[in-house]
């Protein structure tokens, strides 16, 4: 599933390519996704402008011209394709999951602008589109989320008052979306390797120090991941045919029996199960 990181790829690449742009017409040809596409879901859509695209969490937001939103989720296999009308096109993938081409199949909604195409590719289905009617409602729809890695409340006092009297581990926090918003799966294992903490230590058990070290490292990690374009787990490539190549700088996710990679331990990398998730560590340097 896209995280935080790649989420925020797409996210620029659809400012980039249809901010300010008005929807001609949109084409359903699957309403059952994740949850059904209403009736009047292109009727809404038709000849408006698009006047903000933003992100919360792992959620786009589109903003249109009359302060209504189109949040669209990417679930589990969920990619955004920009198809330019007058160009031959190599790759139209807005984010470094499943093919940089657009797919011939599981293409179903279609957003026609008058110089591109923009398409919703979802083999799985997971995924989906929900018109919200204004601002207020869009609060609403996020306020039992937490706040965001790079938000000012995600801060020592917060994290630390969160955690009281907490005994889940810390790990199944770190992929709390109540508790903080937009951390996955793959990147909380790198988190808790940076700042040293075992993924499997209560929360309640967290000194002030190592809170402050969460803190800082899930912005470290996730801004870095940002700036190297997202990670790819397959070698893929966007839009601009460039790949996401976070992955390459991976500690310890997916380098299960490798050597730890930190100057001076001589640990392996090892996989545990938690809440069904595959959760990678140094046993050596991550102490419980």
């Amino acid at each position: 599933m896209p995280e935080l990181p790649e989420v925020e790829i797409v996210k620029q690449s659809l400012a980039k390519n249809i901010k300010g742009k008005k929807i001609i017409k949109v084409s359903v040809r699957n309403r059952n996704l994740r949850f059904k596409v209403k009736s009047s879901f292109e009727y809404y859509l038709k000849n408006k402008y698009i006047s903000n695209i933003s992100r919360f969490s792992k959620y786009l937001l589109i903003e249109l011209e009359n302060q209504s939103f189109c949040i669209i989720h990417l679930g589990m296999s969920g990619t955004i394709h920009i198809v330019k009308n007058k160009k031959n096109y190599l790759f139209s993938n807005t984010s470094f999951y499943s093919s940089p081409n657009l797919p011939k199949k599981h293409n179903h909604i279609e957003f026609f602008f008058k110089d591109l195409r923009m398409i919703y590719n979802d083999p799985r289905r997971f995924g989906f589109f929900q018109l919200i009617s204004n601002k207020n409602n869009l609060d609403k729809k996020f306020q039992n989320y937490g706040p965001e890695p790079f938000d000012k409340k995600f801060n020592s006092k917060y994290v630390t008052k969160y955690f009281e009297s907490k005994n889940k581990s810390i790990k199944n926090f770190l992929i709390d979306q109540k508790f903080v918003s937009g951390i996955g799966n793959i990147y909380a294992s790198e988190i808790l390797y940076l700042s040293r903490i075992h993924p499997l230590k209560a929360a309640k058990k967290l000194n002030k120090s190592q809170c402050k070290k969460l803190i800082l490292n899930s912005k470290k990690i996730l801004l870095n991941a940002i700036k190297k374009g997202g990670s790819t787990i397959r070698d893929f490539k966007n839009t601009t045919g460039n790949t996401g190549h976070f992955q390459k700088e991976f500690q310890v996710y997916g380098r299960n029996n490798l050597n730890c990679k930190r100057p001076g331990c001589f640990g392996k990398i090892y996989k545990i199960n938690q809440s069904n998730r595959s959760t990678f560590l140094c046993k050596k340097c991550q102490k419980k």
